[in-house]
């Protein structure tokens, strides 16, 4: 029941070495889900500048290592396409066509516009980029007319946002002079479904109701030769009399990440208290042997209480029931020290991190091989890029109809 096909896109910041909390956070869900959908991951490098735009070395230093953490997670060339950002300059190209149609007080309200100047009051965030983020995130979303976005809870509202610039251009610039008569002529194309199809818009002109119109787009799904053009128009033709030419995505809600740092605030970079995908062992037993754990705990016999330590937050990621119930009744009863409590935490990381690590070493042995992937990537999500600019472009009067 949809115009275009499922399409998943999702992108990273590149920001500094990613940690267990990305993977459980993000990069775990995206190697789950390139094997449902056609995925496009990207490294959001022009995103990075709204916030860091002094820093464009590190920038760029930062998004090939990213590229070789979501490898390390397992993330595929062979069912994912990876790319850069700045490497397709048909984002830049979109999110100048859609700052001309798009509310400044839509930007403004973005939830996290206010609260990231607050957060980042050392740096200078009064700049037309860091305004225009949100309208960017649109841009890379329906550059790839992407069905669904991978998101938290607090993201929500971008997505929303999105598809109300897609529903504002497709209102403003599908309007052709001659809709009527080319979406007619598209109806016919439906055959036997013709008339059916007729009927649900009759009936969801007249009345209303989301189910008229649903079963009208699922007839459109029915018609295998139709072309996108006519797709386009018997979608909006179903609802009114604009053509769809932007996909509206929806929100695909992913669990937030419960990972907890090393001072059981949440991991964070900017907060010191992570543990890298390429951690090595030994980096990884130091830095959980000397976490903090139950003030309470003076000495080896003073009894605990876990829910007060940061480590037993590990647990709760990490640990099965049996290893649970160990923790609780050996805190509470002083029958086991904190370093005993800390080695199946450190044991279980330390395993987690192995292949990732093996993955990785590939990587940065040969180089090459993250080029090539990335210029591969690159080369499919322009050629995706270069299609729906096409029809924009036409929409907006902007190339001469032949």
């Amino acid at each position: 029941m949809t115009l275009f096909p499922d399409r998943v896109l999702s992108g990273m910041r590149p920001t500094g070495a990613m940690h267990i909390g990305h993977y459980h956070g993000a990069l775990k869900n995206w190697v789950r889900l390139q094997d449902e959908y056609p995925c496009l991951f990207f490294v959001a490098d022009w995103h990075a500048l709204t916030t860091h735009y002094e820093e464009t070395q590190k920038v760029t230093d930062d998004a090939w290592d990213m590229v070789i953490d979501w490898l390390a997670a397992g993330v595929d060339p062979a069912k994912a396409t990876i790319f850069i950002q700045s490497r397709v300059p048909e984002h830049a190209e979109l999110f100048l066509l859609l700052s001309m149609v798009t509310p400044l007080g839509w930007l403004e309200r973005v939830p996290t516009y206010k609260d990231q100047q607050e957060k980042l009051s050392d740096r200078d965030l009064s700049t037309y980029g860091f305004l225009g983020y949100p309208l960017m995130q649109a841009a890379d979303i329906l550059i790839y007319r992407s069905t669904m976005v991978p998101v938290g809870e607090d993201q929500v509202p971008h997505v929303e946002m999105t598809r109300e610039i897609a529903r504002r251009f497709n209102h403003v610039f599908g309007a052709e002079p001659d809709f009527e008569v080319k979406a007619k002529a598209a109806v016919r194309k439906l055959g036997a479904s013709a008339k059916r199809f007729a009927e649900l818009r009759t009936r969801y002109q007249q009345e209303g109701g989301a189910e008229s119109l649903q079963q009208a787009r699922a007839l459109i799904d029915t018609v295998s030769d139709l072309s996108l053009e006519a797709r386009e128009r018997l979608f909006g033709y179903a609802e009114g009399a604009h053509r769809v030419i932007l996909a509206e995505p929806a929100a695909l809600l992913t669990e937030v990440s419960k990972m907890p740092g090393l001072d059981g605030q949440k991991m964070s970079k900017s907060y010191n208290n992570t543990i890298a995908l390429r951690e090595e062992p030994e980096a990884v037993t130091k830095k959980i042997r000397t976490m903090p754990t139950d003030p309470a705990r003076v000495r080896r016999n003073d009894p605990g209480e876990p829910e007060r330590c940061p480590v037993w937050q590990l647990h709760l990621v990490y640990s099965d029931e049996a290893t649970r119930q160990w923790v609780q009744t050996g805190c509470r009863t002083a029958g086991i020290g904190c370093l005993e409590c800390k080695q199946p935490v450190i044991d279980a990381i330390v395993r987690e991190l192995a292949p990732l690590r093996e993955r990785a070493q590939r990587y940065l042995d040969d180089p090459a091989l993250v080029r090539d992937i990335v210029t591969d990537g690159c080369a499919k999500a322009r050629a995706m890029a270069g299609e729906t600019m096409r029809d924009v472009r036409q929409a907006m009067g902007l190339v001469r109809d032949r």
